[in-house]
């Protein structure tokens, strides 16, 4: 099989194995939640309207989402994914109108853009790498065209530093190959 029709059916099976959980009601939660979702749970309404329209360093954000009155406490990798998606991605104006406005975060562009050529889990889940490594990755030829914007591939970039290797355990048999 030429490697071109093997990377095919490997997205094939792949792209059979999401659709056969989906359709099980089985759901993605093994994966950690990116910044985005993390920012619905801890802030609503006003707070939410706030949050969006300032820009803070990272650092800053970090002290923010480990303050104790925040709706639902974080872990320390929580906390970290969600002020680096804040640092990479506020101010966002229009999602003080529209929560739905929010960028996607790592999570959601891991989900959206690496399944089309490649397994989940051996070339994202089970990579470890610094937010340099996962820059540079986008600088080789085959990911050069994927569509994202230079905000995007820093979020990925950060959400993968952080949250990333996952153990070959936590996730479904299903998506581990």
């Amino acid at each position: 099989m030429s490697p071109r029709r093997s990377r095919w059916s490997s997205a094939a099976a792949l792209a059979a194995a999401l659709l056969g959980l989906a359709a099980g009601g089985e759901t993605f939660d093994f994966m950690p939640k990116g910044g985005r979702a993390l920012l619905l749970e801890v802030a609503t309404g006003a707070q939410l309207h706030e949050v969006v329209q300032q820009q803070r360093s990272e650092q800053q954000w970090l002290q923010w989402a480990s303050e104790p009155a925040r709706g639902k406490p974080l872990d320390e990798k929580q906390q970290a994914t969600l002020a680096a998606y804040l640092a990479v991605n506020m101010p966002a104006p229009a999602a003080a109108q529209d929560p739905a406005a929010l960028p996607r975060d790592g999570r959601d562009l891991a989900w959206e853009q690496c399944q089309s050529c490649h397994s989940l889990f051996s070339s994202f889940l089970a990579q470890d790498g610094t937010a340099t490594r996962w820059r540079n990755m986008f600088l080789a030829p085959f990911h050069r065209n994927i569509r994202m914007s230079p905000q995007e591939r820093e979020e990925f970039a950060r959400y993968a530093e952080i949250n990333m290797p996952m153990k070959v355990e936590e996730v479904p048999a299903e998506l581990r190959f």
